[in-house]
């Protein structure tokens, strides 16, 4: 049975329509990977003489084993943001007298060999045979590395565990935040000393292999653990059920004084508000507001003046980069339909012009605090949202006239990158690259002042030029309509 459901996952990867719509990506995708593991390879066999070097007064492997705490939370962090528990098309399967547990089974072993799993190996193998070759004892070492596949195991497992209840929270990486941040806190102050008792709960298994049985308790817990949660979701009739949601109601006639572009507003209102990707989202503000806090109270930071443009410019210009590179495909969902109303295109932009601009100013007066770190922060920043408004509105509203990509309005936002292309990654060279070269070349050649004027000059530019560049980015939009309806109509 496991071979059979081996040949069906390997026909629906390579005859999907993803596979032959990003061949270009897939190959981009392997060199990544083959990156990786160059860079794993490396660290393995060079990370025994960096420690000597730098430890030569400590034993190479007590260092090593005592920094394993950071990576295994290093590891449970980025796993949660970008591996996702591998999933078959099981609905046709339980049709079929194929029982349920051998599904779950065959799941819960394919993750076993994702390339998050095996990545950490090129790194463990080779550094286990460096420390053999220095004369540390073969049985020892390989208990040690035993140790540490289980390891990497239990980690994938427990990923898995924190995204099953994180899943229908608005913001889901706050579980995996607060389990991370809580550990590290634990040892950063002191309660707790978890990098300690980590080394040497690995050196004491290492000098004893009978306590290897302790992790693998510990991963035949999660195992189980895994096991049930996916068997108990696992029924025909689960995805049957209708879900029933409350709407919320909410006052927005304070947008008619916006005159004919207020139905637009009130959508994209509705829509940020009763989406999960776009309720979430709204809600990550937060982090534009704070943004500076991390930077700011260190005192390297706050002399490096070309910095400020750069937190500026990401601090009032949050909502705006999250919210507008993905103008029109929030409306994706309902795209025909909408371009089949007799409305203006301009005032369908325009809305979401006045929406991004609103959000700079917004942000920028609760960022009038930053001032308590010094004059030049909240000008820098008065100047980065002048720019956010006259230039990178524009830039933003041009870059989403290339989208092609719909976007799932029901999922989580956080490093969420359904709907995500090219466009999004290339749109942040001008936006924010650009930006912050220049003001770091006047402010090296001129002063700090005259960046400043730099970045407001360009701002009020983009500002009186407005109706100019809002006729050239609807003429762009006008001519990629047919283009955007086609591909909206279409599942990623």
């Amino acid at each position: 049975m496991i071979k059979h459901f081996l040949n069906l996952e390997w026909k629906q990867y390579f005859r999907s329509s993803y596979w032959q719509k990003s061949i270009a990506l897939n190959i981009l995708l392997v060199f990544f990977a083959l990156y990786f593991v160059v860079m794993f390879l490396g660290l393995g066999f060079g990370l025994l003489f960096i420690l000597k070097k730098a430890f030569p007064e400590q034993d190479a492997f007590v260092v090593a084993n005592g920094f394993m705490f950071y990576w295994i939370i290093g590891d449970l962090l980025m796993r949660f943001f970008l591996q996702k528990l591998p999933v078959m098309s099981v609905k046709p399967l339980l049709t079929t007298p194929i029982k349920r547990s051998t599904i779950v089974n065959f799941v819960l072993g394919k993750s076993a060999l994702s390339f998050f799993n095996f990545l950490p190996l090129f790194a463990i193998i080779p550094f286990s045979i460096m420390l053999i070759r220095d004369g540390y004892s073969t049985s020892m070492i390989l208990t040690w590395m035993l140790t540490m596949i289980i390891i990497v195991l239990i980690i994938n497992f427990l990923n898995f565990i924190i995204e099953a209840f994180s899943a229908e929270t608005e913001l889901s990486f706050l579980p995996v935040i607060a389990v991370v941040g809580t550990l590290f806190g634990l040892d950063y102050f002191n309660v707790l000393p978890m990098k300690t008792l980590v080394g040497d709960g690995l050196m004491y298994i290492a000098n004893n292999p009978i306590f290897i049985l302790i992790p693998f308790a510990i991963l035949a817990v999660f195992y189980v653990y895994n096991f049930k949660i996916l068997k108990d979701k696992l029924f025909l009739d689960s995805s049957l059920k209708s879900k029933v949601t409350e709407v919320k109601a909410a006052d927005l006639s304070w947008t008619n004084r916006f005159g004919d572009i207020a139905p637009f507003m009130q959508l994209d209102l509705k829509l940020i508000w009763r989406n999960k990707r776009t309720k979430s989202m709204a809600m990550l503000l937060v982090i534009g507001v704070l943004y500076g806090l991390f930077f700011y109270p260190q005192p390297m930071y706050r002399e490096m003046e070309f910095m400020f443009a750069f937190i500026g410019i990401f601090s009032t210009g949050f909502f705006l980069i999250n919210f507008g590179q993905f103008i029109p495909a929030w409306d994706s969902g309902y795209y025909k339909m909408l371009m089949s109303q007799n409305i203006k295109y301009e005032q369908y932009l325009r809305s979401k012009f006045i929406l991004m601009v609103m959000s700079v100013v917004i942000l920028f007066v609760l960022g009038i605090p930053y001032v308590y770190f010094g004059w030049k922060i909240l000008i820098a920043h008065f100047a980065a949202a002048i720019y956010n408004i006259g230039v990178n509105s524009h830039v933003i509203l041009w870059g989403g006239s290339f989208n092609r990509k719909k976007i799932d309005l029901d999922k989580k936002a956080a490093f969420n990158y359904q709907g995500t292309g090219a466009v999004q990654w290339l749109i942040g060279i001008p936006l924010m690259l650009v930006p912050m070269g220049l003001f770091a070349l006047i402010n090296w050649l001129i002063a700090f002042e005259a960046a400043v004027a730099m970045l407001i000059i360009l701002g009020i530019l983009g500002i009186v030029f407005h109706k100019k560049l809002m006729g050239f980015i609807t003429q762009k939009y006008l001519d990629s309509k047919y283009k955007m309806i086609d591909a909206f109509s279409q599942d990623n």
